[in-house]
């Protein structure tokens, strides 16, 4: 059986796969097995995936109906043999070294998971690295509670110091503790941040590193990078999901605002998301979609309880006008901000 075992949703991403799959069959480290899961491709992708397993015994490949990444993730995992799970996303990458780095951290630790840090990618072949979250280290369950789980719940606002980044591609888990707890993947967007909530909740020691290892595209293409239809109901089934999780482990005792601080960070994004390509409202529908948004009763809340301030970027400015129901002025100012790029 392979060690580690590398999971990559698949889903149009012709154009890319190859230089993400050949980034994990060159590993240093070779005791891999690449899960390759096609979640209903309508492209060659599915083509590919076959021929790239042609081409290597380690290569696995499942073939699906349309589900969304979690329901992809959930394939992959369910398939894998390895004693530890990688992810990788279709349209990024590893560093050649990365498996090494986090299984050898790992072993020498006698730790269970491992974690590094990550390059941002951009097509016109900018890079920028950001360092993994915790600091390079050994860190057991309080510490990782305190580090991990609890920015993850409830400190989701970027007070100019950034926020936890919950990129599951960041981290080598070990797929006993995710077995053992039924852990699994679920929606279609923020999945990472509850699937590495409750597995920070069963680990038992994680060995961060200091390098770089994963290479993040920013690529246009991405659902995160465009209008997503419903994300105020993916997002109500993301906040169900966080309750519960709170409710079964105890958690928030020293986060009492919990609530409001993780709505008001998806309220942003439900902003921006409003604003996004793709959407096809009229700018005066946007303005009513958003002003009829903040009357929701979680989100009301959390403005009449919770005023923001020392938001990074422009978030503070449309805090501020979300807070003056300035609704009107936040669509226009989005409407000029668009025009401009």
């Amino acid at each position: 059986m392979p060690s580690i075992s590398v999971i990559v949703p698949v889903y149009n991403a012709e154009n890319l796969l190859r230089t993400c799959t050949d980034s994990i069959l060159g590993q240093s480290f070779g005791d891999l097995e690449l899960i390759l899961v096609d979640d209903g491709s309508s492209d060659g992708s599915g083509a590919l995936c076959d021929a790239i397993a042609k081409e290597d015994a380690r290569v696995r490949v499942f073939h699906q109906q349309n589900g969304g990444v979690s329901s992809a993730r959930n394939t992959g995992m369910a398939a894998a043999q390895g004693d530890y799970i990688a992810f990788c996303d279709a349209d990024d990458s590893l560093e050649l070294n990365a498996l090494e780095c986090l299984y050898t951290a790992l072993t020498q630790a006698g730790a269970d998971t491992a974690g590094c840090g990550h390059y941002y990618v951009w097509p016109d072949g900018r890079v920028q690295a950001e360092a993994g979250a915790p600091p390079p280290g050994v860190y057991g369950p309080e510490e990782m509670r305190a580090g991990i789980v609890d920015p993850l719940l409830g400190k989701r606002l970027d007070f100019g110091g950034g926020v936890f980044n919950g990129f599951v591609v960041r981290f080598l888990f070990c797929r006993a503790v995710i077995r053992d707890n039924g852990i699994a993947f679920e929606g279609a967007y923020l999945e990472d941040e509850l699937f590495l909530m409750e597995y920070f909740l069963h680990a038992q020691k994680l060995a961060m590193v200091d390098e770089p290892l994963y290479r993040y595209l920013q690529n246009p293409a991405s659902v995160t990078k465009n209008y997503l239809p419903g994300y105020m109901d993916v997002f109500s089934r993301f906040m169900a999901r966080k309750r519960a999780l709170s409710g079964k482990y105890g958690l928030g005792a020293n986060l009492p605002a919990w609530e409001d601080n993780s709505v008001w960070a998806g309220l942003l994004i439900a902003i921006g998301n409003e604003y996004a390509p793709g959407n096809p409202r009229s700018l005066k529908e946007k303005t009513a979609f958003i002003k009829e948004m903040c009357r929701r009763p979680d989100v009301a809340h959390a403005i009449a309880h919770l005023r923001p301030k020392g938001l990074a970027g422009n978030k503070q400015m449309v805090a501020d006008l979300v807070l003056g129901g300035h609704f009107t002025v936040l669509s226009l100012l989005y409407y000029v901000k668009n025009r401009r790029k």
